[in-house]
């Protein structure tokens, strides 16, 4: 029988037989960077998916105002006269939308305005942010 102690493959995978502590740390910290990098894009996408949502909700929301105006004659002072119907408004058929339905998906209200600058009423999605202008996810939408 063979000396297994002096065969020098032997004593080569003997000292090789685990991986030491700087390999380990190595491992922790790659596995640490690619899970942040999937996570940054998880929560971005949600963003995205929330700020077309609230770009849809404009033109849905702008439908119910429309309703509102074939309805009572006149389009509504503020969004809350799609909920509850207003004291001057005959023909009011409503309710036209929940109150819910008054803010965009980062809980920001839409910003109604009568006249609008361009046509009868504007009606603005101010992004994630809920501030006037910005980019990307915080970019404004506007119904025209």
């Amino acid at each position: 029988m063979r000396n297994l102690r002096s065969n020098p493959s032997f004593s080569a995978a003997r000292r090789q037989s685990g991986m030491s502590l700087i390999e380990i740390i190595i491992v922790i910290v790659l596995i640490g960077a690619v899970l942040t990098f999937v996570g940054s894009r998880v929560i971005g996408g949600k963003d995205r998916g929330d700020y077309n949502l609230g770009k849809s909700a404009v033109q849905t929301l702008a439908g119910k105002v429309e309703s509102f105006r074939m309805d009572t004659g006149r389009l509504p002072n503020s969004l809350d006269e799609l909920v509850t119907a207003p004291g001057d408004a005959s023909g009011w058929l409503g309710p036209y939308a929940k109150a819910a339905e008054l803010k965009d998906p980062f809980g920001h209200a839409y910003e109604y305005r009568v006249p609008g600058e361009n046509g009868d009423f504007d009606l603005v999605f101010l992004g994630k942010d809920g501030k006037p202008g910005g980019t990307s996810v915080d970019a404004d939408f506007k119904y025209e």
